[in-house]
């Protein structure tokens, strides 16, 4: 067993409670974490019996892309499209912030983690 992690992907999307954020768009930065059996992979040197980070980019680039009101229901999302690829790992942990979120007051991110 081990874990791949991505951390700090950067992206700019239109997610939010307020319809107003859903507009004006924000930052926001994703970390993943994926805990599988990678002895095949460490033992054969080949990529096709891993995790491979493109895939894991591109599936959260393209979450990215629909408007969502929360970031538990992103994490959720990331999870899922995971999954479909890579039906076989056993957990992924993603956590979603988003930078200076709309509270009325100075804060510099808000984050969720989802495990599934």
């Amino acid at each position: 067993m081990g874990t791949i992690s991505l951390e700090g992907l950067e992206f700019f999307a239109y997610h939010g409670f307020y319809e107003e954020e859903r507009k004006m768009g924000n930052r926001y930065q994703i970390d993943i974490q994926i805990t599988t059996d990678f002895s095949e992979a460490a033992e054969k040197d080949q990529l096709k019996a891993t995790v491979n980070y493109v895939d894991l980019y591109n599936i959260i680039a393209e979450v990215m892309k629909i408007k969502a009101k929360l970031l538990e229901h992103i994490g959720q999302l990331i999870i899922e499209k995971v999954r479909e690829v890579y039906p076989n790992i056993d957990e992924v942990q993603v956590t979603v912030s988003k930078f200076n979120p709309p509270i009325g007051g100075v804060c510099t991110r808000a984050k969720v983690t989802l495990q599934g």
